[in-house]
This record gives structure tokens, C-alpha cells and sequence, in this order.
């Protein structure tokens, strides 16, 4: 049977609603400063809503809104640690063989860089490319997860650019681990904000580099989701409340420069604005 006009309108309706009841639900946390106050927030249009404590112990509103263009943004919270998962887009491995479990590496908290805050790059470095991401923000401690308390443990998502030296990854000289390759001082942009409430598994990300898009695909495309990820990282190492897992670039990446400016745009995230600059 035909579905009547009415009908058919109902259910336009009933979708736009769902649409919005979802966006709603999307609480986007910052963390910024503010003359010599360091705190979170809670990022509505363009102000800022002041949280008092931390923001994996149930933070409470101060009392204090601020314009954005009055704040500086942090990168959005300060994690114990940072790990980060390899080729885990099939765009990005080519006609390599998949990985049968999520390739995981460290980077140090000193990688991280603030969004609008510069990319340094190493005076001796010479390939060194962007590499756009969703990351995971992690809210709750957790061991040996099964994927749905997996699920559960993750408060949220942000976006990442996991800089990376190509040379000193994969070149004739490459050091035995990617401690520099991947972990120099700000090669691990983070933010703007954590959004939570976001259904994270089909997001379309996307790279720019001085405007132009450089890479562009939904997060439906991660060979390891989120559960995945966060279920096998932690049977090998206990996850807390604010470590963050950079999961992977999608496509092909290029070589950056001084004078560029990298964006990595996640929809319903915002966008992670970074310009690079020569040591």
C-alpha cells in the first residue's frame, strides 16, 4: 500500500526531529586559559561555559561564561598517555594485507600541540607529512574490556594529526622505534574539542592543506572501530580517564612545509587548525 502524502511528510518530520535530538545531545567540552587561569569548559555557539573540576569527575558549572575570541583553546584535556593505531583504513595500506588485530604504538604527551598552535618541525627532519584522525577520548578505567564495556568507557571524541618523519619511520636509517618519527615536540595536534554524545562510527573526516582537501572519508571505513581498538589495547595495558587513542589515517599523506597550514575537519567535531613552522 501507498504511503499517503501525510505519511510521507510524518515521516520527514519525525527524521528532522531525530536529527536535532541528536545534535542536542552533543555536549562539546574544551579545555582553555584564560589570563593565568587554566580550566574546562563547555563550548555552546561562541561562548564558554566554566566548569569547576576536573572533567572525568563529574564537573560542575562555575558560574562564568566567556566569548570564545576571549579564551585560548588547549588541546582539550591532559592525558596520562598517548597511543596511536596503524593502517587501519584500507585507503591507507594500499594492497598490503589487513592487520588481523589494531596495530597500536606510543606517542609521549610531549608530542602534543594546542589547536592554532604551530607545528615545529625538527631542523633536521626532511619528510615530514600530516596525517588527519578521529581520536578517542577515554573516560572511565578500564581492563581486559569486552567491546560494549569498551564502548562504555570511551566519554568522547576529538580530532588529531598524527605528524609523522616518513624518513625516520620507514627510511634506510630508521630509528628501532618511532620515537621521533612520530613522537617530536608537537607532532600530535589535538582538539578543539571533545564531543561526546556523537555517534563517532560514521563521521566524514577530512584534511586540508592550505585549503585544499588532501584527504576526505567516514569513519565507517576504520578496519578497527572504537570498541575494537579500545577492547584490545586494554587485555596489554590498563586504559584511565583521559587517555586519548589517535586511530588512523585514511588515503594517501604528503609532506608539509614551513609556511603551510594543516586543518583536520571532523563533521559534528569541529575543525583542528594548525600552521606549520621551521625550528
Amino acid at each position: 500500500m501507498l504511503a499517503t502524502r501525510r505519511e510521507v511528510l510524518g515521516a520527514l518530520v519525525a527524521a528532522a526531529l531525530a536529527r536535532a535530538e541528536e545534535k542536542s545531545a552533543v555536549t562539546r567540552y574544551v579545555r582553555f586559559r584564560r589570563g593565568p587561569v587554566t580550566a574546562y569548559g563547555i563550548l555552546e555557539g561562541d561562548a564558554v561555559k566554566e566548569l569547576r573540576g576536573g572533567l572525568f569527575a563529574n564537573p560542575q558549572p562555575a558560574g562564568k561564561t566567556y566569548p570564545l575570541s576571549g579564551v585560548k583553546l588547549l588541546y582539550p584535556c591532559q592525558p596520562p598517555k598517548v597511543l596511536a593505531v596503524g593502517v587501519n583504513y584500507r585507503s591507507h595500506i594500499g594492497s598490503s594485507a589487513a592487520p588481523s588485530n589494531p596495530e597500536i604504538f606510543y606517542k609521549p604527551v610531549s608530542a602534543l600541540q594546542n589547536p592554532g598552535d604551530p607545528i615545529i618541525l625538527p631542523k633536521d627532519s626532511t619528510v615530514v607529512h600530516y596525517e588527519g584522525e578521529l581520536v578517542l577520548v577515554i573516560g572511565k578505567r578500564v581492563r581486559h574490556a569486552s567491546a560494549e564495556e569498551a564502548r562504555a568507557a570511551i566519554f568522547g571524541v576529538t580530532c588529531g594529526n598524527d605528524v609523522s618523519e616518513r624518513l625516520w619511520q620507514n627510511g634506510p636509517r630508521k630509528d628501532m622505534q618511532w620515537w621521533r618519527a612520530k613522537g617530536s615536540n608537537t607532532f600530535a595536534p589535538l582538539g578543539p574539542v571533545i564531543a561526546k554524545g556523537l555517534d563517532y562510527s560514521k563521521l566524514m573526516l577530512q584534511t586540508r592543506l592550505n585549503g585544499k582537501v588532501v584527504q576526505k572519508q567516514s569513519t565507517s571505513d576504520l578496519l578497527f572501530d572504537g570498541p575494537a581498538i579500545v577492547s584490545f589495547i586494554s587485555r596489554y595495558v590498563e586504559l584511565v580517564p583521559g587517555d586519548v587513542i589517535y586511530t588512523g589515517t585514511p588515503g594517501k599523506t604528503d609532506k608539509i612545509a614551513p609556511g603551510d597550514v594543516v586543518e583536520v575537519d571532523i563533521e559534528g567535531i569541529g575543525v583542528l587548525r594548525n600552521p606549520v613552522q621551521a625550528e
